[in-house]
Formats: C-alpha cells, sequence, structure tokens
C-alpha cells in the first residue's frame, strides 16, 4: 500500500468547493474529492496546532496525552512514569508506529516540530524533511520540491507512507505577489456585514477587529506581509483577510494539484490511497476573531477529510468522526490492529459496508487562547468557556449550526432544555475521560493555575491600557474585574 497524507494547515472545510464555498478556491481538491469519501462532521479533538497533531500522532485526547497548550506543562506530552517500559508507548503505538506494522516505510515532510518544540512528532516515522530554517514560514513551492524528491526516488517502490505539510492557509497569509489577487472581483461571505464589523470594532480580545494580528496593529508584519490585515476598520479591509487566506488555499491546492500529477507520472495513482486534511480550521470574524482560531467551536474544530481508498466508492458521508477515528480506520484497512490505549475508534465496518455511522456527539477542546470544551451533536455546538482569553465571551454560548453556521446569535440563554443537554453530554465524557487523565488532574484546569492560555498570559496590564486608549473603556472594566485575580498575581 502507498499512502500519502496531504496535511494543509489552518485549512477551513467550508472555504473549499467540495465543501459547498462559492469561491473557486480549490479545482485540484475539489477533483479528488470527486474520486473520494467526503467526511462532512470530522472534528480534531484538540486545537490549535500543537494539541491536534499530538493528538493525531498519539490517538488520544489531549485530555489523556497532556497536550492542550502551545506553553507550559501542557504543552509537552506525557510519555512515561515508573510503568515506563525500554520502549515508551509512544514509540510503540504512534501513528506512524503503527502504519510500520503495516510494513510501510514512513516519512514526514514538515516543519511543524521545529515551529512547536514538539520533538516527539517524529516517534514512529523513519525519515523527515523540512525546507532548511523554516518554522512554518514556508511556501508550498518549497515542500513540493522536497516532496517531488522524495517521491521521484522512493514513488515508485512498494508500501510507503508520505506526510506532505503545507502551510499556505495559515497567518501571516502570505502566497506570493507574482501570485495576483485572483479573487479581488468575487463576492465576499454575505454573513460578514458592516453591522456585524462596526459592532467587533468596540468589542475586544486578542486578533479582534481593532488588533487582528495579537494584541495591537504592528508596522513590521504590515510591510512584509501585505495580504495580512493589521487591523479591520471598514469593509476593505474585511475584503483583505478573506482574500488574503482564500489565496493562501488556492495556492496550497495548485501544489497539492502538482503532487497529484506527479503520482501519474510515476504511474501510481491508481493504486495509492490519498488522506487530506488539516489541524484545524480559522475563524474569520466569527466571535470577533478576524484571522487565527482561538476557539472550540465549529469553524476551528471541523477539518475537511477526504479519504481516497483503493476499491472504496466516491461518497459523502455525515456521520461525526474524530480526526483520529479516521486514522485508527486507517490503521484497521490496513489489517492493523488499533492500540486499546487509543481514544480514536475505527468505523472501517461502516465504509466497507457503505453505511455511515458514527458518533452520537462529540467533544472539542482548546487551551492555547482560550479554555475551553465544545459539545457538538445534532444541529447544535455548545461552548463551555472556562477561560475566555479576553474575549468577554459568555460562560455558555450556544449556536444552531445548521440555521447559523458562522455563529452569530447565542442561543443559551433562550433554550435552557439544550444547554442541559450539552451540559450532560459534557459531564459525561469528562467523568470517563478523568479516569485516564494525563498527570491525574485536568490539563485545561492546570493551563489556567499556571496563568492562564499561554498566548495570553502577561498581556492583560498592557492591553487594557489599550483598550483605554482607543475608546473600549466598558471592556477595559469588565475585563479588570473579571480577571482580578490575574492582575494580583501579574
Amino acid at each position: 500500500m502507498r499512502l500519502l497524507y496531504i496535511d494543509i494547515d489552518t485549512q477551513r472545510a467550508d472555504h473549499l468547493g467540495c465543501y459547498g464555498y462559492h469561491r473557486n478556491t480549490s479545482p485540484n481538491i475539489d477533483s479528488l474529492a470527486a474520486e473520494s469519501i467526503v467526511f462532512n462532521n470530522v472534528h480534531a479533538s484538540d486545537t490549535p496546532c500543537l494539541p491536534s497533531r499530538t493528538a493525531l500522532l498519539t490517538g488520544r485526547f489531549g485530555i489523556h496525552n497532556g497536550v492542550v497548550n502551545h506553553g507550559g506543562t501542557d504543552a509537552d506530552p506525557v510519555i512515561g512514569g515508573i510503568d515506563r517500559e525500554f520502549w515508551s508507548r509512544l514509540q510503540l503505538t504512534s501513528f506512524p508506529t503503527r502504519l510500520k506494522r503495516a510494513g510501510l516505510r514512513t516519512a514526514t515532510i514538515s516543519s511543524f516540530a521545529q515551529r512547536h518544540s514538539a520533538f516527539h512528532w517524529y516517534a514512529g516515522f523513519d525519515e523527515s524533511q523540512r525546507v532548511p530554517g523554516s518554522i512554518g514560514i514556508e511556501t508550498a513551492d518549497e515542500v513540493f520540491a522536497l516532496a517531488e524528491g522524495w517521491l521521484n526516488r522512493n514513488g515508485r517502490e512498494e508500501d510507503w507512507f508520505l506526510h506532505v505539510h503545507l502551510w499556505d492557509p495559515h497567518t501571516p497569509y502570505r502566497a506570493p505577489a507574482s501570485f495576483g489577487d485572483p479573487f479581488a472581483e468575487e463576492p465576499l461571505p454575505e454573513w460578514l456585514t458592516e453591522e456585524i464589523r462596526e459592532r467587533d470594532w468596540n468589542r475586544c480580545g486578542p486578533h479582534s477587529a481593532q488588533e487582528c494580528n495579537g494584541f495591537a496593529p504592528r508596522e513590521e508584519p504590515r510591510a512584509r506581509w501585505p495580504r495580512q490585515p493589521q487591523e479591520i476598520p471598514d469593509m476593505r479591509a474585511v475584503r483583505q483577510m478573506f482574500d488574503g487566506y482564500d489565496t493562501g488555499v488556492l495556492y496550497a491546492d495548485e501544489y497539492v494539484g502538482r503532487l497529484l500529477n506527479l503520482l501519474a507520472e510515476l504511474g501510481i495513482d491508481d493504486d495509492t490511497a490519498i488522506m487530506l486534511s488539516s489541524d484545524h480550521g480559522e475563524t474569520l470574524g466569527e466571535l470577533n476573531v478576524y484571522g487565527d482560531h482561538q476557539t472550540a467551536d465549529q469553524l476551528v474544530t471541523r477539518v475537511p477529510m477526504l479519504l481516497r481508498w483503493p476499491e472504496m466508492q466516491p461518497r459523502k458521508l455525515d456521520a461525526f468522526h474524530y480526526q483520529i477515528d479516521v486514522s485508527a480506520t486507517v490503521l484497521d484497512l490496513l489489517d492493523v490492529r488499533v492500540p486499546g490505549s487509543w481514544d480514536g475508534e475505527s468505523f472501517a465496518d461502516s465504509l466497507k459496508q457503505n453505511t455511515d455511522e458514527g458518533r452520537d456527539s462529540l467533544i472539542v477542546s482548546q487551551g492555547a487562547w482560550t479554555c475551553q470544551r465544545g459539545v457538538r451533536w445534532d444541529d447544535y455546538m455548545l461552548i463551555d468557556t472556562l477561560h475566555d482569553g479576553y474575549h468577554l465571551y459568555d460562560d455558555v454560548m450556544l449556536f444552531n449550526i445548521a440555521d447559523d453556521p458562522f455563529e452569530t446569535t447565542n442561543l443559551a440563554s433562550s433554550n435552557q432544555d439544550l444547554v442541559t443537554t450539552g451540559m450532560e453530554k459534557l459531564g459525561n465524557w469528562y467523568g470517563e475521560m478523568m479516569q485516564d487523565a494525563a498527570r491525574g488532574r485536568d490539563p485545561l484546569q492546570n493551563v489556567i493555575a499556571e496563568g492562564g492560555p499561554y498566548h495570553v498570559r502577561g498581556q492583560l496590564p498592557g492591553y487594557l491600557e489599550r483598550l483605554r486608549n482607543t475608546g473600549r473603556q466598558d471592556c477595559a472594566d469588565a475585563l479588570e474585574e473579571k480577571y482580578s485575580t490575574d492582575q494580583e498575581n501579574t
């Protein structure tokens, strides 16, 4: 078996044509989708980047593998303890290690480990490459050069797994100027109106409308990355954001096409399985986050998932799955036992029988910008916020994803029965998961005890001053009252 995993960082499902997007961002991915099983409801269990790929590697939720944050104790996995054997559990049970049980040579082309000091990522890979000196700012043409070389040398061999990681949709939006402005005349998504933009302008939080590249606009990135807005003072900046992101998607798609063409040139296209997905999505104005991935909501945790597998018919499936359920399914299809320690569950039998069976609900988390857990079931997403990352979110938010896919209206106050249902699902999951919790406690609670999500730690005093200097005294007062303990500990 040859298996190619195309991993497009920060790729929202609904900004691809095969998931219904109105802009032509993904002609090559759409062609692949026509030959693939397209999953509509696959979610990363833990976001953003470091927690998501650690879950993919380990097959375990962050509450079990220990990684929910981008810094602090809970940015490193729990690898062993008194019961650690000569070979660690990570080495024995990682996704690439299990693929090797099927006889596959494993390789990764990615700078993820260097960007996040996530060197556990290499557990089970026979080979690794990255663009020299890169930490996630490289572009698809640079990554493709490495993938092309690897495939030309090894592609015609039997039995390999190649992971190719493209970063282009991730901030800063950096498609080369030579790629032009392909969406300059294309309509914007209709939901983000001037009324919503103006409302958000008077709200707060990192990557919110007045500071959409952190906690304040910055001039150096503005000059270096002209596609990346630093604030959203008008609808022209809204266009800059959408066009910058979508052009990054299109640029990645160009090199997806080149990868697919290379497989055909090598004569291995027909018998190469292909998986295309992402580590997380992106919020583009939703919940007042203009170009980042800070929440445990539908837009951040839902990922595209295409699986082209020999002898399996293309179709679209709607059942709920974690991304690690898909990797467990891949192992099962290769006749490799899924480790008992994994939280991911195979649904290979459902695929083989042409049915659409999955989980009745999903629990997803975020711990690097906010501390939240989301509950996705039926048409709903409930978000339980433990730390709002200085956005002043309601403690509980409820959205009808079918009617309100961009999460504009919190229904929690008027739908207590649904809130109760969602919180019961979360409570049941939590009680089960805590029996084997990493380091013996809830990692999100520990993130809060250590000073909050990594990307907002120590930022509050300076941000309060900025809020007051930009006419948002009410936001500053509310944050100061809500996080008075944080202020005392700073």
